[in-house]
């Protein structure tokens, strides 16, 4: 069976509209095509769930205002270490901070994507 007898038989009814632009795509192999690759996706994916907490959104709205240690971000988000430690991965493994070692310190900033999250986040709170 063609790709073409799958969607215009009676297993796949499509309204019309929807037929006849999915023939001018190629069809549903044409489709597919125009579909970013997987490791895009999951790249998005994973940006998107990292943004997806209010505490994570906190964390980079501070690091806005400047590069922070791990005790300042813990004072102001009033959680306990292993749970900073958890955020502070999830953000790091989606490329939106990173942390330098200084002394007994490790020294949290934005990274250019993380820079650019929170200019966003900050201009939707003054909406």
């Amino acid at each position: 069976m063609t790709e073409d007898e799958i969607y215009r038989g009676a297993s796949l009814s499509l309204p019309p509209d929807v037929e006849e632009s999915l023939c001018q795509c190629g069809g549903i192999a044409g489709l597919v095509e125009q579909l970013p690759e997987e490791g895009i996706l999951e790249r998005e994916s994973a940006l998107f769930r990292a943004l997806a907490d209010p505490f994570r959104l906190k964390i980079l709205a501070m690091l806005a205002v400047q590069p922070l240690c791990v005790c300042v971000i813990k004072i102001v988000l009033g959680i306990a270490d292993s749970k900073l430690s958890y955020h502070l991965s999830v953000l790091k493994t989606a490329g939106l901070i990173v942390g330098e070692a200084q002394g007994n310190w490790i020294i949290y900033r934005l990274t250019g994507e993380g820079s650019a999250w929170a200019q966003q986040i900050a201009g939707n709170a003054r909406s």
